[in-house]
This record gives structure tokens, C-alpha cells and sequence, in this order.
């Protein structure tokens, strides 16, 4: 049998950065494979509002290599003050970055979501900036940011973000002198391997470029498992991204014996990425904890759905991150899976999902999270009867045409 081939769509974490460090850049920096998400056109919107000039080639792709963004950098001082409030709708990275920039600017700046938004913590963000001499109004958006000088620091990550850690980062470019985040845990380091490529330094300007961004792993990751799990359905994947700090999800499927292959690796733009094959599985339960988890944490909704198909007790603790994402994930996927026949007990910090168990159709919610529609949509595929989901409309903020590609799998 031939594999067939999918084109996953550009990586979610590095069109965010593109757009934010092309931005700061002096001249015109060129993405390819830019991700046309709700949450990246977010990013693009807030930036046009800074007065900076965003290019769209084709507004209306969704795939891979059509889709192209030139922006008009204008250098570190180069934003202007935005004459309306700045609105990142879903996109809890746009907000969380954006603050870094922000603060470091010569004007007062109002920065606001949609409801899932105005309830995500933004402390964790805010304290570090204001150790740096940031004086931002509020603790949950909307939020209004006096734009001051700031000084460099050294920080140690009391949990695992590479949120928190790019905002920083991106406020160390304004700060004289080395800002410096130390991390127990090491999480995504997108933002560090984009200011290397853009050779960008605290307190100068840089030059635009061009970036070549892979496709999105966590995107792949519900192809990965669909060809796990999915009868006479052999997957190919070429140009997906495969940066050391997000092939948890790799690791974890070997380890439940999936039958999953990485090859051709390469690197543009500072950033890894190989071609992946994936074939039906025989998976077995597993135990998964401890430094694994920063790595899997967008990953878990659907390492739950190939647990309820292994052999065995899979056990997923530590992730109590889980709770703030853009649903409680711990317990959408314990209530969605359940309904569906899944044997999982919701924990504190994870869950324990007993298996095989044949899946049922039936009625069940994404809450509006996007991970938890694509979930249940992969659940679909394999379950005896029809999975209806109240809302897949979400999955446009992460990975529009995802409903095209996975309908060609069966």
C-alpha cells in the first residue's frame, strides 16, 4: 500500500514570532508557509494597528507553500500608538508576547481577547516584565500598558512557559544589557532560535529576512494518531517541524509502539524539520510524567484518544497546565471521551484511561477549544456510529482546511 500524503500547515508558534520579530526588524522580512489561523491573523492585525504594513499573497490559502506574508519592518522604535484597542480574539500567545513588546515602547497601549482570554492568567507574565521595570494596569485582560524604559534581568521560570519566557525575551531587545531566563524544565525555545537567526541584539536594530516555517507538529500530532489508529491508513507528512522541544508527542507514540518513522531532516531558519510516516498501530498503555509534560502539553487531548485504543492503563500526571488552557482540558476530555464509552478517571493533575474500548457515537462539546474539536473529530473516524460536535467552527483559530484533510483519510 502507498502512503498518502498530507501538507500540514505552517507552525502556529513560529508565524506568531515571524510576524512580531519581522515587525522590529528594519526592512522587509518574507514568511513562507505562514499559517492563515484566526489566532496568527490576530497577530497580523494587532502589528497593521501598530502601524506597521503586512502583506497578504494569497488571503485565501490554506495550504503549505501558497501561503505568504511580507512585512514592512521599521525597527525596534518603529510601532506607533495604536488609535483603537488591540484585540488578539483566541490567541493567548499574541497576548502574552505582544505585553513584552509593549512595555517597552514610548506610548500607552490597551490590549484585550475574547472571553476565554479575560479569564487566563496574566500575573505570570506581568510580574517578571514589572521586575523589569513595566507598569502594566490590570491582572486579567483587558489590560492597559504604559510604555516605559526597562532594565535587563535574570529569571527563573517558576513553571514551564514559553509564553512567559518569549515576553522577556522580546522585552530584553528594549533593555540595555543581557536579560536572562533560567528554566527547570526547558519548554518551546522558537523565540531563541528566531532573534539567533534574525541575529538580533538587546538595544539594536536588526535587518529583515526571509523565513521558511515548517509545518506545525501539533497539528500533525492528530494525523500522527489517526494513522495509528485507523485501519488500511498509512500516512505521509513531509516538512513538519521537529524542534527537540516539541517531539514529546514522537517520543510518547513510540513508547505505546506506534508504528511512526522520522526522516529527511533538515533545518531552515534555524528550525528542524523532517518527514513523517505513520502507519496502523498496535499501542500499548503507558506512564507518562514528570519533564515529558511541557513538551506534550498542547498534545494531551489526543495522546488521550490513542490511549482509549492501547492495551492497558495509560496514566498522564503533572499536567495540571491543563486547567488553563482554552478549556479546562483536563476535564473537557474526561466528560467528552467518556460519553463516548472511554474508561478514563479525571485527576487532579491528569488522567488514567483503561483500554481498548470500542467507541459510540453520540452528542458531545468542544467547549470552543480548538484542540478538543480536533480531537473528537480524529474520534469520528474510529468510533461505531456518528460523533456529533457541537462546535468545530474553533479549529479555524489553529488549522483551517483541517476538516478537508482529515475527511480524505476514510
Amino acid at each position: 500500500m502507498s502512503y498518502k500524503e498530507i501538507h500540514i500547515p505552517g507552525d502556529k508558534s513560529i508565524s506568531h514570532r515571524a510576524v512580531m520579530l519581522g515587525a522590529l526588524a528594519k526592512g522587509e522580512t518574507i514568511v513562507n508557509n505562514f499559517l492563515m489561523s484566526e489566532d496568527c491573523l490576530a497577530t497580523v492585525d494587532c502589528f497593521r494597528k501598530l502601524g506597521i504594513d503586512i502583506k497578504m499573497t494569497n488571503d485565501k490559502c490554506q495550504m503549505s507553500n501558497e501561503c505568504k506574508i511580507i512585512i514592512k519592518g521599521k525597527g525596534l522604535r518603529g510601532l506607533k500608538r495604536a488609535k483603537e484597542v488591540l484585540d488578539v480574539g483566541n490567541s493567548g500567545t499574541t497576548i502574552r508576547l505582544m505585553l513584552g513588546i509593549l512595555a517597552a515602547q514610548d506610548f500607552i497601549s490597551e490590549i484585550t481577547g475574547d472571553a476565554s482570554i479575560q479569564k487566563r492568567p496574566m500575573m505570570r507574565v506581568i510580574k517578571p516584565l514589572s521586575e523589569m521595570g513595566a507598569n502594566i494596569e490590570g491582572e486579567y485582560a483587558p489590560l492597559k500598558v504604559y510604555g516605559r524604559k526597562l532594565k535587563p534581568i535574570t529569571y527563573e521560570l517558576p513553571v514551564a512557559s514559553a509564553q512567559v519566557k518569549s515576553a522577556i525575551l522580546l522585552a530584553g531587545l528594549y533593555a540595555g544589557g543581557e536579560t536572562k531566563v533560567i528554566e527547570k524544565n526547558p519548554a518551546r525555545d522558537h523565540t531563541e532560535r528566531m532573534l539567533k537567526y534574525f541575529n538580533a541584539k538587546p538595544g539594536q536594530d536588526f535587518a529583515g529576512t526571509t523565513i521558511d516555517v515548517p509545518g506545525d507538529i501539533s497539528s500533525a500530532a492528530f494525523f500522527m494518531v489517526a494513522g495509528a489508529l485507523i485501519q488500511n491508513c498509512e500516512l505521509k507528512m513531509p516538512n513538519v517541524g521537529t524542534n527537540p522541544t516539541r517531539m514529546g508527542i514522537v517520543e510518547v507514540l513510540h513508547r505505546m509502539g506506534a508504528n511512526l518513522e522520522v526522516k529527511d531532516e533538515q533545518i531552515l531558519s534555524e528550525e528542524p524539520r523532517a518527514t513523517i510516516l505513520v502507519k496502523p498501530s498496535k499501542l500499548q498503555g503507558i506512564k507518562i510524567s514528570g519533564e515529558i509534560i511541557p513538551r506534550i502539553i498542547d498534545e494531551i487531548p489526543i495522546i488521550a484518544l490513542a490511549a482509549t485504543q492501547a492495551e492497558g492503563v495509560t496514566e498522564i500526571r503533572g499536567a495540571k497546565e491543563l486547567r488553563i488552557k482554552e478549556s479546562d482540558r483536563i476535564a473537557t476530555v474526561s466528560s467528552e471521551l467518556k460519553k463516548l464509552g472511554a474508561n478514563i478517571e479525571e485527576l487532579d493533575d491528569g488522567v488514567i484511561i483503561t483500554g481498548p474500548t470500542p467507541l459510540k457515537g453520540g452528542k458531545v462539546k468542544s467547549y470552543g477549544d480548538h484542540r478538543i474539536a480536533m480531537m473528537l473529530s480524529v474520534a469520528n473516524l474510529i468510533a461505531d456510529g456518528q460523533v456529533k460536535i457541537d462546535d468545530v467552527k474553533c479549529i479555524e483559530t489553529s488549522f483551517p482546511g483541517f476538516k478537508k484533510l482529515l475527511g480524505g483519510l476514510v
